[in-house]
């Protein structure tokens, strides 16, 4: 019956909720984990309780961060939201346990001119760097997060009106602005990008806008290697990640003046919490600023 749950959750996961394939993969790690643990302990998902979820949290701790933790209950809660919309249970024993106190983890921001460098880089090497300039500017100047980008097809652009529509957590769509960078560059990889595709492979994919050397879609994993390797060459004594990118959006905008509402569209925030963390980066590098330049800092 809990495997049977289970996968019943799995399919409403990518169906209803239009979780990605990695959030679906976690989800159901944590839930087979919890599912084994009430074997042994002579329960089952429709007789756990309160203090079951809080055993099981409890063993985690040994060897999982907080925010593991965190997401494993998370998981437990989404199951046992989904077992009492369906009837299978009566009441989510979930509900009322307290997530483990997660640490203050700031945004990954880059120095404007960090940006610039690393904008400035490829293109010079045929339809591959012609590809990562596209990338990078796509990724900076309108904020997208790497699986949005690497999930646009050709036809989600609109050069003419210089917008991208993008499908973010839970297909949620919006419409975001690129700038003239990001534009011309575009167009550049657009003029190029046929040649990935002229020679016939398996998992082509004619329709995606970002193509690796084969022309299948290019994949996430693959965008932060070559983003690393832009940054090996640029010699920048940090790891820069593609997340990176999106976070320096949102920080050099509100340093800018845009107004924190605006900036939530744009990322595509489902809650403005989420986005308020940004105001604290900018706090924090002002207080630098101020240290560094204040006579009697």
């Amino acid at each position: 019956m809990q495997d049977a749950w289970i996968d019943e959750f799995e399919e409403s996961l990518a169906r209803v909720r239009g979780s990605s394939p990695h959030t679906v993969k976690a989800y159901l790690t944590d839930l087979r984990a919890f599912a084994r643990y009430l074997e042994g302990a002579g329960r089952s998902l429709s007789t756990a309780d309160h203090g079951s979820i809080r055993g099981w949290l409890g063993t985690l701790a040994v060897d999982h961060a907080p925010r593991s933790r965190a997401r494993a209950l998370a998981s437990v809660r989404a199951l046992y939201r989904h077992l009492v919309t369906t009837g299978r249970v009566s009441s989510n024993p979930a509900r009322t346990v307290r997530s483990p106190k997660l640490p203050t983890r700031l945004p990954h921001v880059l120095p404007v001119d960090e940006v610039f460098a690393i904008l400035a880089v490829p293109g010079k090497d045929g339809p591959l760097g012609l590809r990562d300039r596209a990338l990078f500017e796509l990724l900076y100047g309108s904020g997208l997060r790497v699986s949005e980008a690497c999930g646009l097809d050709v036809d989600d652009l609109d050069l003419r009106a210089r917008t991208v529509r993008v499908f973010g957590k839970g297909r949620k769509e919006r419409l975001c602005p690129m700038n003239a960078g990001c534009v011309t560059a575009l167009r550049r990889w657009l003029e190029r990008r046929g040649e990935l595709l002229a020679k016939p492979a398996p998992g082509q994919d004619p329709a995606a806008l970002f193509l690796n050397h084969r022309g299948g879609r290019l994949t996430s994993r693959s965008v932060a290697r070559h983003l690393d390797r832009t940054v090996l060459q640029l010699a920048l004594q940090r790891r820069v990640s593609p997340h990176a990118l999106r976070h320096s959006f949102a920080t050099h905008l509100l340093a800018g003046g845009a107004d924190v509402r605006v900036i939530q569209e744009l990322l595509g925030h489902a809650s403005l919490s989420t986005t308020q963390k940004y105001t604290q980066v900018s706090i924090e590098q002002l207080q630098a600023v101020y240290d560094r330049t204040h006579p009697h800092a």
